[in-house]
């Protein structure tokens, strides 16, 4: 019993170490994502680039807003927003947001 509390206590330490760490890679994994999409969405496709890379510096660089909006929240409205733009309406608008909400 007196080597299995140094154990389990190390263990418990350990990850409630590295249980924040992991959150953080996926906050930039989806940020990445995101920046991926916007880049997208303003015609910075893969070939561009210097425009593409500096759109990507800039945007991965951007602090999250203090908005208080979920990443959900926030890609409904890009993708309303492209919607918009588009001039979609009705069932076609309903395709693109589905399609557009799932990638």
């Amino acid at each position: 019993m007196k080597v299995a509390r140094p154990v389990v206590l190390s263990l418990f330490l350990t990850v409630s170490v590295l249980a924040p760490l992991s959150s953080e890679a996926t906050d930039q994994q989806n940020k990445m994502k995101a920046c991926n999409e916007q880049a997208n969405a303003k015609g910075l496709g893969e070939g561009k680039g210097e425009e593409r890379q500096a759109f990507m510096k800039e945007c991965l660089s951007a602090k999250p807003a203090k908005s208080g909006k979920t990443a959900q929240q926030e890609k409904m409205k890009a993708c309303n927003k492209e919607a918009g733009e588009k001039k979609l309406a009705g069932d076609e608008r309903k395709k693109f947001m589905s399609s557009c909400l799932s990638s």
